[in-house]
């Protein structure tokens, strides 16, 4: 595939193929209560419930495959703040080879745990997305390893996408697809998805106001880097989406949302008490647009909202729980 091009029906069924029997085909659930809060059908696309935790495992294993065997034998190398590393770290272990993930210094102590529990090697460096790409291409050059970006790759969009092909295939008539984002690498692969099996469906890229670049970047029409992030969504937190990324929600014409942090936490409050479902703040956002009505049905057409992860930290969620 092409460095910088954005991924076609072709790239998205190839990297399906790759993922059957390795990836979970998660559920799409239905929520009467969203249903009538939104006026129209809404489902779950409950990628929480995916292995690792998070979409992530989609995309990390499909950029792994694409990579040239030997290569790929020296080890795999990333960078995130949890759950990409953990998609990376067992991609890897199915694969046979080492991995090492640079994570934040901040970084959740479950998220950390995960990584290592796969079998990589883990290194702290910084707080911010830079820093740790920084860190992480400096491992690369040292060592020959193979770089799986978290999200600026088309092969990563292309295996991201399969979560879009997945909801088209359950929900033929879906008339918008909400979608959490980070660097952008599951709205762009969902949108590119979409687009070719069902392109009167609309997709909408959920951001926290605090870490909202691919909002800047679609009303500047350029990508736009920012100069701090502020969110309780700590894998919505880079500084700019990615240019692949930010291409693909260009031409499939993506809309973005913003959302405030007590609207994530009133969400994760409602997928645990309501639909029992276990999701982090970062994969709530998409839940918290419709919750606050931001997000409004185009008519009857069922609405899809991805539960992007469920590795949420024990004691948040106990805090979540016992607020009044």
């Amino acid at each position: 595939m092409t460095p910088n091009r954005i991924p076609g029906l072709t790239e998205i069924l190839a990297a399906a193929e790759r993922l059957r029997g390795v990836a979970h085909r998660t559920p799409l659930l239905s929520s009467r209560l969203l249903s009538e809060r939104v006026g129209a059908p809404v489902f779950l696309k409950c990628e929480n419930l995916q292995r690792a935790g998070s979409f992530k495992l989609r995309g990390a294993y499909n950029k792994a495959c694409s990579i040239a065997e030997a290569d790929r034998r020296r080890g795999l190398v990333t960078y995130s703040s949890g759950n990409h590393a953990q998609g990376v770290a067992l991609a890897a272990r199915l694969l046979k080879v080492p991995a090492t993930c640079v994570m934040p210094e901040d970084v959740r102590p479950s998220k950390r745990a995960a990584v290592e529990s796969y079998g990589a090697r883990v290194f702290l460096a910084g707080t911010t997305s830079e820093h740790r790409r920084a860190f992480a291409e400096e491992i690369v050059a040292r060592e020959g390893a193979a770089m799986v970006p978290p999200f600026d790759d088309p092969a990563i969009l292309a295996g991201q996408g399969t979560v879009g092909l997945e909801i088209v295939e359950d929900c033929p008539q879906v008339g918008t697809v909400c979608v959490p984002v980070g660097g952008g690498g599951l709205c762009g692969g969902i949108a590119c998805a979409v687009a070719a099996r069902a392109p009167e469906a609309r997709v909408i890229a959920v951001e926290p106001e605090g870490a909202d670049g691919l909002c800047r970047s679609l009303e500047a029409g350029r990508v736009v880097r920012l100069e701090r992030t502020d969110t309780i969504a700590d894998g919505l937190r880079p500084l700019s989406p990615g240019a692949v990324p930010f291409a693909a929600a260009t031409a499939h014409g993506v809309r973005g949302i913003r959302v405030t942090d007590a609207e994530i936490v009133d969400a994760m409050r409602f997928l645990l008490t309501r639909a029992r479902l276990v999701v982090e703040p970062s994969g709530a956002a998409a839940v918290a647009a419709l919750l606050a009505g931001k997000i409004r049905p185009e008519g009857a057409r069922p609405v899809v909202a991805v539960l992007s992860g469920g590795n949420a930290e024990p004691d948040l969620i106990r805090e979540i729980l016992v607020r009044p």
